[in-house]
């Protein structure tokens, strides 16, 4: 296992080293976004005029306060609560975010399917890994909310919050086929089946 520090955007050359199982922190840059969001984005044609080309979004829907503008609120808003949502719900926007908007890698609960694996193999990408309940410490790497776009959607526009190490987050699937999901699923279906044969129960 390897530990990455990655300065935000990264190339691909960077996402195709990591490999499930690693750990990644993020600095710099990190972008929020959610269904609504990428409905609109990709059902409703809507484009954004945030630069999102080797970048990392979280899938969340913050909570957040307006707030004045000001040399650290930059958008109006400051930050709350950011929790990470599960992520299963939005696999069909994988691969148009990374064909369309560039992004490199995908912060979630719970993991992806088969399609994201292919578009991060051909396109070189990963699925970074959150623990469910984190979100008061994922906040504190959290240091200002820099922008947002499609804010009509509110909460679930598009953000772009300023971190510092954001991790460390586990490469959950990587752009060689490795899926930390997928090798639960095989060693917790074997342990079964052997639980199962020692019963004398069919499955």
């Amino acid at each position: 296992m390897t530990h990455h520090a990655l300065h935000m955007p990264a190339d691909e050359a960077q996402v195709r080293a990591l490999r499930a199982g690693d750990t990644v922190t993020l600095e710099r840059t990190l972008f929020g976004i959610r269904d609504a969001t990428q409905i609109a984005m990709f059902d409703g044609g809507r484009r954004t005029r945030l630069d999102l080309r080797g970048h990392a979004v979280i899938h969340t829907a913050p909570n957040v306060r307006r707030v004045e503008r000001g040399a650290t609120n930059q958008a109006g808003y400051e930050a709350v609560c950011i929790g990470t949502t599960t992520s299963d719900r939005m696999e069909r926007f994988t691969r148009p975010l990374m064909e369309r908007e560039g992004v490199r890698l995908i912060i979630g609960k719970g993991g992806l399917r088969e399609e994201s694996q292919r578009a991060f193999q051909k396109l070189g990408g990963a699925y970074l890994a959150v623990i469910g309940g984190a979100a008061a410490l994922e906040t504190t790497w959290i240091t200002a909310i820099e922008d947002v776009d499609l804010d009509d959607l509110n909460p679930e526009s598009l953000w772009r919050f300023a971190i510092q190490g954001f991790g460390p987050l586990i490469v959950g699937m990587d752009a060689h086929g490795g899926s930390l999901y997928r090798d639960v699923n095989a060693g917790v279906a074997a342990r079964r089946a052997a639980v199962l044969a020692k019963m004398g129960v069919s499955p």
